[in-house]
């Protein structure tokens, strides 16, 4: 088989939701978007249910379709986007719950689905998405007496826990929502991890239950193996590659793997990057192509018949720092090629 093999634990994943629950003053729920950051909506939602997991938030409302018919009709799923145009068959068929971004949402929910169940997102500072202070003011009470289910915010730099930007944000936050008798959500991973006064009545944590920065204890939750092709020895001098990007200054055996950036393995990473032999690094030689890498194994002193990119020895944000980005690019461009084993299910 020449596909790689990309293997979820889902033991680390229920672990880190144990972990991160514990921390915890509220109820914890779990952010599954994105087919849970690539890992799996479905195996991840249906496992942290038996941890004791009630309330879900996806990006859209297809995917929160979709997580309904495996957390079965008690759980909430929250759909950050909110209501959208052509989306009120589905929430009310599914029981979803938007979570309110805007007037033109509120009206929207009030004229397609009244009395049905529903969230508010304030922006406390992110300018992402969420009512303004002032688009809040002017509607609140309208609002309020709808009945919602959830208010919420959302931290811009909660990984950074000595950011102003947080204490900002929760100012603000609990001058939007002083005296309400409404759940309150504002922590993501990070917020949980912060302090206590960023919890409120829910905490959404995402990439920490995925093994991910800033749950610095957080279990690894994936390992990446990938098939070796094809071994040979390239003289001093001679290339390997795209680019002749890698020149041999020794005598070198090169392995090419079976992986690319076709697979979610970013071009950036390849300079700084290693695949391991058990304990053992083999630096990336030359350019990451779409389906081969090529890898130095000289220093191993024989051929494998795989070599393994994410793992204990080297995680999520590893990688993300050799490309220069964040772990949840790495996970969520890990590509549909691999062949996916959860275990611990």
């Amino acid at each position: 088989m020449s596909t790689a093999t990309l293997t979820i634990d889902l033991d680390a994943i229920a672990a880190n939701w144990r972990a991160l629950d514990a921390a915890n003053t509220g109820e914890t729920a779990a952010v599954v978007k994105a087919d849970a950051y690539g890992l799996g909506a479905t195996r991840v939602a249906r496992r942290l249910m038996r941890e004791g997991a009630r309330s879900f938030f996806v990006a859209i409302a297809e995917e929160g379709a979709a997580l309904r018919e495996v957390v079965g009709p008690e759980a909430a799923i929250y759909v950050f986007s909110g209501h959208m145009p052509g989306d009120a068959d589905m929430i009310a068929d599914c029981h979803l719950v938007p979570m309110i971004n805007s007037v033109d949402q509120m009206i929207r929910q009030a004229e397609a689905l009244p009395g049905h169940g529903f969230g508010i997102q304030l922006d406390s500072g992110m300018n992402r998405l969420g009512m303004e202070p002032a688009e809040w003011q002017a509607v609140r009470e309208i609002a309020l007496a709808q009945g919602p289910r959830l208010i919420m915010s959302h931290l811009a730099c909660a990984d950074e826990a000595d950011h102003a930007m947080n204490a900002q944000q929760l100012h603000a936050f609990r001058d939007m929502t002083e005296g309400l008798d409404v759940p309150l959500s504002l922590a993501n991973t990070g917020g949980i991890l912060m302090h206590r006064d960023y919890h409120f009545d829910l905490a959404r944590p995402g990439i920490g239950l995925y093994g991910g920065a800033p749950f610095t204890d957080a279990r690894p939750a994936v390992t990446l193996d990938i098939p070796v092709i094809q071994c040979r020895d390239l003289q001093e001098g001679e290339t390997v590659g795209y680019g002749n990007a890698f020149v041999a200054a020794r005598p070198t055996r090169i392995a090419t793997v079976s992986a690319g950036y076709a697979d979610g393995i970013l071009r950036g990473m390849g300079p700084r990057t290693s695949l391991y032999a058990e304990d053992t690094p083999c630096p990336i030689a030359g350019r990451i192509s779409m389906d081969l890498i090529g890898v130095d194994i000289t220093d191993l002193g024989h051929d494998p018949s795989s070599l393994r990119l994410l793992g204990p020895e080297q995680g999520i944000d590893v990688l993300a720092g050799n490309a220069d980005t964040i772990g949840y690019e790495i996970l969520t461009s890990l590509g549909a090629r691999y062949t996916r084993r959860h275990i611990g299910a």
